[in-house]
């Protein structure tokens, strides 16, 4: 009795240290990836606030390798002894912060509308355009982000110059949502192909139409894949550099032009590339974490593949 007793011991110590075993791998993969993709934020954070031989040497710990000073955030009027002062580099990054602002949430939300409605479609009913069917439709959409932007750019520096819609807003919202469109297309189409029809089939026996079904019933059911569609299409138009390099000039330049133009003929101004890299990235990283509970449902339900 007592070695039978004995046996299931030492098995239930041995099925522990297993469990134990596997929980600290884990977390310890976790952790390791964790650190990976936050040390590009770290660093950006921490150049913004050394000298330039700091940023020469390499050195990376506050208070041990370097003692933090403001000299990126100086160089756009935002340390603490200048941000009362008048700026003009600060207007002009107020400036670029607001275009960046109104193209990206107004392409984003434009895309997001637009997409839903494209994806429900394709989603529901069956259509036939010559030779294409839905799914021919569907990868039409995504082949669109086959071609690379240096393709399209003549064409639409021509086509832009013609219609006036040169270093506008207007102009940059409008390439916007051409270009993420195809991908809140296809990620919407998935999110409304896991919902049952058969919830609007009832809806409409009880007398409601289509549309009132898909905005009542349907949407609230699929708003954390739209959620998700949202922030993608968000970061994508944030970040974007290209087109706005291109389209713009003066007044509707973005936060990605600005960063760009950190250099001058003493070489790269790394610590304010590296301020208004911070300034840029930290409104996606608010709305990332406010949004957060949206992007997991989006992802467990299949939105994000």
């Amino acid at each position: 009795m007592s070695e039978q007793i004995f046996h299931d011991s030492e098995s239930d110590l041995a099925h522990r240290a297993k469990w134990f075993t596997s929980k600290a791998l884990l977390y310890g993969i976790l952790i390791v990836w964790a650190i990976v993709c936050l040390f590009p934020i770290y660093w950006t954070i921490t150049t913004s606030f050394k000298m330039a031989p700091d940023v020469m040497r390499g050195n990376m710990i506050p208070w041990v390798d370097y003692r933090p000073a403001w000299l990126g955030w100086r160089s756009l009027g935002l340390s603490p002894e200048t941000i009362l002062a008048e700026s003009t580099v600060r207007e002009q990054f107020l400036q670029r912060f607001f275009n960046s602002v109104i193209t990206s949430l107004s392409a984003s939300t434009l895309a997001v509308v637009l997409g839903s409605l494209a994806a429900y479609g394709l989603s529901r009913f069956s259509f036939k355009f010559g030779f294409m069917r839905n799914q021919d439709i569907s990868f039409f959409f995504l082949s669109q982000l086959i071609l690379p932007p240096v393709v399209l750019a003549l064409p639409f520096l021509v086509l832009y110059r013609e219609l006036d819609l040169l270093d506008t807003r207007i102009g940059l919202i409008l390439l916007y949502t051409l270009t993420v469109l195809p991908i809140v297309i296809w990620i919407m189409r998935d999110q409304f192909a896991g919902i049952p029809t058969e919830l609007e089939e009832a809806a409409l026996v009880d007398g409601l139409s289509i549309w009132r079904a898909f905005a009542t019933i349907i949407l609230p059911i699929a708003l954390p894949g739209m959620v998700a569609a949202f922030i993608l299409s968000l970061v994508l138009t944030w970040n974007e550099y290209f087109f706005a390099a291109l389209l713009t000039s003066t007044h509707a330049n973005t936060l990605p032009v600005m960063v760009a133009s950190q250099t001058g003929s003493q070489g790269i101004s790394w610590w304010s590339m590296a301020a208004l890299s911070f300034a840029a990235i930290l409104p996606l990283i608010v709305i990332g974490i406010a949004l957060e509970r949206f992007i997991i449902k989006g992802m467990a339900a299949g939105a994000v593949k």
